[in-house]
């Protein structure tokens, strides 16, 4: 491979030929598409934060994925639908050229929607051709699957992004979904684990993973306890009515901060849509690290280390652990022993944001079928609260 190779992913679990790769690839793509079928262009278009980027963009940027790791590396008579793209949906890899300012992405109205689609379109059928010359599995099979589930990311943050852009709508546009949890409801209880020396992280074997899912290795726990409930609205309500958001003794000197100056006082979109029932039993959602940590202590808890989240992921009497909410742990962001990006450009995805970040674990309502794993690790600044990020606690025994 060129020097935007990765390591081998083990693409046989999830396609074995090229057809079936080629199965792969259409159904992701057209999930994207069917995520956008509610919208308007005008949703697709708005930016309103630089954390959020637009609709449109993602569209394109999963497309400049594909064509900039794949078509132009590996096809010959590849040439790119428009040179320009290059800069305008680069996200973030240096090491293929300079990128246009995330922050400002709102602000541009060209390339138009139908002109993101003809682009999509142009890509879909360059990857289609290449797949249909030969049964077997390229050699850029590897990096075709990572595009696959980098745009299931994407896919995720599409659903995330468009309801900050629609909830600044004044008809209301899309707000929480505070009805009754699906679940049954149960009262809180405790799994617990003795603690000692476990494993964690993806095997080179298992199938898919991200890089920053490994090497699996070794890490000492404590004795400590899991909750089986996420924290529920109920429960945060009680924090609320308890003065949570006006007592700095149960805050970081960040979380505090970010109290007066953001003038927090209820979990994102609480306040969106006035007078609508809250689901007491629903999981609280789109809390930051820093409230999720505030809560904890309020509670008498904390958060879990991520290690602990993994090693108990599977304990059936656990509710909640994928499908609900992202949950914070109390575990920085940092590559795990003995790690090593890929080389190239496409070795940027995941090792450069290993710092001032913190971990989430488990998948929420909105992570694509078939994304989530006991080993996915989720990560997000301290104060970002727009994601569907919730809470479960932990406490040492």
């Amino acid at each position: 491979m060129s020097s935007t190779s990765i390591e081998p992913i083990q693409v046989a679990q999830e396609a074995t030929t090229a057809p079936s790769l080629l199965a792969l690839f259409h159904d992701v793509r057209q999930h994207s598409l069917h995520i956008t079928e509610a919208l308007r262009p005008e949703d697709q278009t708005v930016q309103t934060m630089p954390d959020v980027s637009p609709t449109k963009w993602h569209l394109a940027h999963t497309s400049w994925f594909f064509e900039t790791f794949i078509l132009r590396e590996f096809v010959a008579h590849y040439r790119p639908f428009d040179p320009e793209y290059e800069y305008l949906f680069n996200s973030y890899y240096n090491g293929i050229g300079a990128q246009y300012p995330r922050g400002k992405r709102g602000l541009m109205t060209r390339p138009t929607l139908d002109e993101v689609h003809a682009y999509r379109r142009h890509i879909d059928g360059a990857i289609a051709f290449e797949l249909s010359q030969s049964d077997d599995l390229p050699d850029w099979a590897d990096l075709l699957v990572l595009g696959c589930h980098h745009e299931q990311q994407h896919q995720e943050l599409m659903q995330t992004d468009i309801k900050h852009v629609l909830s600044y709508n004044s008809r209301g546009g899309v707000v929480e979904v505070l009805t009754d949890d699906t679940r049954t409801a149960k009262a809180a209880d405790w799994v617990a684990h003795p603690g000692g020396l476990v494993e964690i992280g993806a095997e080179d074997s298992s199938g898919f993973h991200f890089d920053n899912e490994g090497p699996r290795h070794k890490v000492w726990l404590e004795p400590f306890r899991l909750c089986t409930n996420l924290v529920t609205n109920g429960d945060y309500m009680a924090f609320i009515q308890d003065g949570g958001y006006t007592r700095p003794e149960l805050w970081l000197s960040e979380g505090w901060a970010a109290v007066q100056q953001e003038q927090w006082g209820a979990p994102l979109y609480w306040d969106s849509a006035p007078g609508q029932k809250l689901g007491l039993e629903a999981p609280v959602m789109h809390v930051s690290f820093l409230e999720a940590d505030a809560y904890a202590r309020w509670a008498g808890k904390r958060l879990p280390l991520e290690a602990e989240w993994e090693v108990l992921a599977s304990a059936p009497q656990l509710m909640g652990m994928h499908g609900k909410v992202w949950q914070w742990t109390n575990s920085a962001y940092a590559p795990y022993p003995r790690y090593r990006p890929a080389s190239g450009a496409v070795g940027e995805y995941n090792g450069k944001f290993m710092n001032s970040q913190m971990v989430l674990r488990g998948s929420s309502m909105a992570t694509p079928t078939g994304h989530a794993r006991d080993t996915y690790r989720n990560f997000f600044y301290s104060k970002d609260r727009w994601q569907f990020s919730g809470i479960r606690l932990a406490e040492y025994q």
